[in-house]
């Protein structure tokens, strides 16, 4: 089952709500003030029947006007104080939810920071599209309008009962026997209606993550002619979704005339009973009108209560999803001893870090995938002195970006030690480490902005004169110059407007801007012209000389120089040597180099 179908149906958690509280408590002085301009609010309403009955029996049966003016200066002071808490209201509820969302929002995008890469292998991006941006809005939603209007209905309603009784006992009694009837009806229709609404959100997030994977693959689709078929598959979703949408409209078309009609019947019984004692002078019409006031507006109130707790059990679901999300646990974490002395990569303390040299050593490492059940390396041994070049090789889903993985921390081993300049480096922190790796993409991702944006996230205060000799330095300079504004020109989201080639030269460019001890280059050239790639190879021959490299390639012939070649099948390492030396065993690696070779020269006849 995918990260969007599952299901949450746990009953009410109060441990779910408290982890809310941080969240809250920032807000708690604004919260209490809101809460007061509702109780305020609650009052009024619970007192204009009053003045209407005072003015029926004072001014309209008595035919006496003299003390009028006084009762509307009252009266327009009540309401004027009723528009200003509502307004006042208003304007901090809408602060609470904004706050509150902006807050959740900002720590969910940095939780989502510290979380390891293979985080990321099994999530899919509309998983957390919907959690960050639907999930969080809700909440906020819900905790600065639905449960601060929980307050206004539940205080209003009470308050309305002892008025009712105060008023007329006997016809109080009237109407507290439907309202049994109208919760029944509310509790049952609500718990159906909101089995359909969660059935809609459900199916709105899959929308949400169909439109994603059309709107990123839209190129793919075009290239595979296969349009009608995501046509098809979209409307399956969007059925079920007009489907649930319209089970749901359905019983809120009954439940709401249902409601209403009770609502009617109770004003009925009250103009009937309340008419009867006013005849016989046991009532006065202004408090039978009061009455009938009260009546009939104290079932929306019941409605709403009823509706919002429905929606605030049903926001249990939202919270789980998304403390799930902030409670996810990184699966590389640095120790306190760690932390303490480094710094994190958000208050990094660079003036203990130790420079690297760049020498790598695994020791004995044995390594598995979280998600595996064999181990891909079993007891593995290898020292790769600082300012070495190692090359990669092996066939597509060989697994040869393994090693790689391990050496830069992305994973760590199961057993053994990976050791960076002698030392192992869960000793150290991720960002110090991480922070010497260059790290060239067979897919490289640019970010919104300009050419020159882009190549300066490789070390953030370099001026431009540096960019643009970085640039140079792999002839990414010659992407920029065919674009109309030069380096300040934008890429477009993800870099769009740009070939797969032309951003691999940008994140080859910003590779070298960092200036690492350590260079991983992932079958960096593989989507280069081979006019491109002449140009990259002698600038990737002098920019790795005295720096650890580890080149992942798909075309043998550019890592024939590699001080060391190690070959991959399977998962595991099965010939290491020069490629002098590797050709002479004449085992795997020759083979491979002899197939590559004959379609490289088939291709260029």
């Amino acid at each position: 089952m995918g990260y969007d179908e599952q299901e949450y149906t746990k009953s009410f958690d109060i441990r779910s709500w408290k982890k809310l509280l941080p969240f809250l408590k920032p807000y708690r002085k604004l919260i209490a003030v809101v809460l007061s301009l509702n109780v305020v609010c609650a009052i009024i309403d619970i007192s204009l029947p009053l003045f209407q009955r005072y003015a029926i029996d004072e001014f309209i049966e008595t035919g006496d006007a003299s003390g009028l003016p006084g009762f509307a200066v009252l009266y327009g002071c009540v309401i004027g104080i009723q528009t200003l808490a509502v307004i006042l209201f208003a304007r901090r509820s809408m602060r609470i939810e904004m706050q509150i969302g902006r807050d959740m929002k900002r720590a969910c995008f940095v939780h989502l920071q510290t979380l390891s890469l293979s985080y990321y292998n099994v999530t899919p991006v509309g998983y957390l599209l919907s959690r960050i941006m639907s999930d969080t809005n809700r909440i906020a939603g819900m905790i600065a309008w639905n449960s601060i209007d929980i307050l206004w209905a539940v205080f209003y309603v009470l308050g309305v009962f002892v008025m009712m009784f105060l008023l007329n006992p006997g016809l109080a009694a009237a109407v507290i026997l439907i309202v049994p009837i109208i919760s029944l009806l509310t509790a049952w229709f609500q718990d159906k209606i909101l089995r359909w609404n969660r059935r809609v959100r459900k199916m709105n997030s899959r929308i949400t993550s169909a439109y994603n994977e059309g709107i990123m693959g839209a190129r793919t689709s075009k290239t595979l002619v296969i349009e009608e078929q995501n046509s098809r598959e979209f409307e399956e979703v969007t059925q079920d979704m007009r489907v649930s949408s319209v089970r749901a409209a359905r019983l809120s078309a009954v439940y709401i005339p249902l409601v209403m009609f009770f609502s009617s019947l109770t004003t009925a019984i009250v103009l009937a009973r309340g008419g009867a004692l006013a005849l016989e002078q046991m009532i006065l019409i202004g408090t039978l009108s009061a009455f009938t006031s009260y009546a009939v507006g104290i079932f929306e109130p019941i409605q709403q209560i009823a509706r919002n707790i429905a929606d605030i059990l049903s926001l249990q679901a939202n919270i789980e999803r998304v403390m799930g999300l902030l409670e996810q646990e990184p699966l590389i974490t640095d120790t306190p001893e760690v932390i303490e002395k480094y710094g994190t990569a958000f208050e990094a303390k660079r003036e203990n870090w130790e420079p690297i040299r760049g020498d790598i050593e695994f020791r004995d490492v044995s390594f598995r995938y979280p998600d595996g059940n064999e181990n891909v390396l079993t007891h593995f041994n290898l020292k790769i002195p600082a300012g070495s070049t190692i090359a990669i090789v092996g066939e597509t889903g060989a697994g040869k970006s393994t090693l790689v993985n391990l050496a830069c921390r992305f994973f760590e081993p199961t057993s053994g030690q990976v050791l960076i300049d002698g030392k192992d480096y869960r000793e150290r922190s991720q960002l110090w480490l991480h922070s010497s790796i260059g790290y060239v993409l067979q897919s490289p991702h640019l970010f919104s902005g300009t050419v020159m944006e882009n190549i300066r996230y490789g070390r953030l205060d370099a001026t431009d004169e540096e960019v643009i000799a970085a640039a140079k330095a792999v002839s990414a300079d010659q992407v920029a110059m065919k674009l109309e504004k030069g380096y300040e020109s934008d890429v477009g989201e993800g870099g769009d407007r740009l070939s797969t080639g032309e951003k691999q030269l940008i994140s080859f460019a910003r590779a070298v801007l960092a200036d690492p001890r350590i260079f991983v280059l992932d079958e960096a050239t593989s989507s280069i012209d081979t006019k491109t790639e002449r140009l990259i190879q002698d600038a990737t021959e002098l920019l790795l000389k005295g720096r650890t490299s580890f080149l992942i390639a798909h075309r043998l012939s550019t890592i024939r120089r590699a001080d060391l070649i190690l070959v991959v099948r399977d998962g595991e390492i099965v010939e290491q040597g020069t490629h002098d030396e590797l050709i002479r065993q004449k085992g795997y690696y020759r083979d491979l180099y002899r197939r590559q070779f004959e379609q490289e020269r088939l291709q260029a006849m």
